[in-house]
């Protein structure tokens, strides 16, 4: 590196957690850095997230971490290299902030909160001389596609707007989900324009749509279901077995379970118009047992008395076998015994792409070099959920974002600290 580049500009456009990490990098080196940023302040949707309890990575080892990515393993692994789990919760340390590892595998701060992080970080950046400019929204680039000015861009501000011209750019800028938190995917046809491919952006992390009868969607929405397991057979024909919980909504399921096989159902639903899963409604009990337990005679009490004395099916469980079955499948214990092992679930459709926890689609890393630089746009730098991959909730997605934003801020600063020796 130059011994000095207190000279050079970046700009960073988005202001979540891959956009703040690409700036800490570059700020570390001496770059003067400017974060650009529609919303009234940074962070919106990380806070949001962190809500519920801030699951910012989880602790298995990394050759299972690196397949929740799925088809993207390839293109991640050398990002998670770079900046994976442990060195996440090592940099979370040097903020102050501690982690412990919960039940389930996840990594939470030891408040459990985002709120402390993001101040604690945003401190650090400014005394690192990052500036932060809000309410500044990119519309554009200046000159026609065939312009080589990838550095000069329009920003709509509350004075109106204003052109920025800098030395290099990374943009951060999100996907399509919750797009009230700034996420609004306005950057698709700007990239398009210049040429830039773009996987057609879909939801991913969300619910599905199941077309519940009144009586179900009245009576049982937003009750979850649990312990419970479900089957699934993805376009490859490969088969999908897991356990956990789901929830029952007005418009079908969501929850944990459905979020972590979304990208399968999602392109069976995409594939064949629809997709029939199948819920085993008493994981803890083999076939045999329930067979037994539900043929066992019962006297005068009622089926749905004799399933929840003999295997605890009740409540919602009881109400999606009625929602279901037939009546007749319903009165014939082995039917309904082999219903309870592996009830069909037909869903029709995803929730909206603005529902979504995250999406899948972007910009492909196959237009991207290794430093995430988009080829055809030299100093042009994509990170987070810009870009074509997608992972389950569990903090894969948090960590994801967070090494390729120190990845493209490495890029950024390699191109930038070339091109000062050039001139030099």
């Amino acid at each position: 590196m130059p011994s000095s580049l207190d000279s050079i500009r970046v700009a960073v456009v988005g202001g979540g957690p891959a956009g703040l990490m690409a700036a800490e990098t570059l700020a570390s080196h001496g770059v003067q850095v400017d974060v650009y940023d529609a919303m009234p302040s940074v962070g919106r949707k990380f806070l949001m997230a962190g809500k519920g309890g801030m699951n910012i990575t989880h602790s298995e080892p990394i050759e299972p971490f690196l397949d929740r990515y799925g088809a993207r393993r390839q293109q991640i692994a050398p990002l998670l290299d770079a900046f994976g789990p442990e060195a996440l919760r090592t940099w979370l340390q040097g903020l102050g902030v501690e982690t412990f590892v919960g039940s389930s595998g996840r990594v939470f701060p030891t408040d459990m909160k985002a709120a402390p992080m993001l101040r604690a970080w945003m401190h650090r950046l400014r005394e690192a001389g990052v500036r932060f400019h809000m309410r500044h929204k990119w519309v554009g680039w200046i000159g026609g596609a065939d312009s080589v000015a990838a550095h000069t861009l329009r920003l709509a501000t509350p004075e109106g707007e204003q052109t920025l011209s800098c030395d290099a750019v990374v943009f951060a800028l999100g996907g399509a989900s919750w797009p009230r938190l700034g996420s609004d995917a306005t950057w698709v046809p700007l990239m398009t324009e210049r040429g830039v491919p773009i996987v057609p952006l879909r939801p991913a992390n969300c619910g599905f749509d199941a077309d519940w009868s009144p009586y179900l969607r009245e009576r049982f929405a937003g009750q979850p279901v649990k312990p419970v397991a479900i089957s699934l057979t993805d376009v490859d024909k490969n088969v999908h077995n897991r356990q956990g919980e789901i929830l029952l909504t007005e418009t079908g399921l969501e929850g944990s379970l459905i979020y972590a096989l979304s990208a399968a159902i999602r392109e069976r639903i995409l594939a064949d118009g629809d997709v029939t899963i199948s819920l085993d409604l008493a994981p803890g009990l083999p076939l045999e047992r329930v067979i037994a337990e539900v043929t066992r005679p019962r006297g005068s009490r009622s089926m749905s008395s004799h399933l929840q004395g003999r295997i605890g099916i009740g409540g919602v469980k009881l109400a999606l076998l009625h929602e279901i079955l037939s009546k007749e499948t319903f009165a014939d214990a082995h039917q309904l015994a082999h219903a309870i092992k592996a009830l069909p679930v037909r869903l029709t459709r995803a929730r909206p792409i603005a529902e979504a926890i995250s999406t899948a689609g972007g910009i492909p890393f196959e237009a991207l070099d290794s430093h995430l630089m988009i080829e055809r746009l030299p100093g042009v730098f994509c990170a987070g959920e810009m870009l074509d991959w997608e992972a389950p909730t569990g903090g894969y997605l948090l960590t994801a974002c967070f090494a390729s934003g120190l990845v493209a801020g490495r890029g950024a600063l390699a191109y930038v600290a070339q091109r000062h020796d050039k001139r030099a």
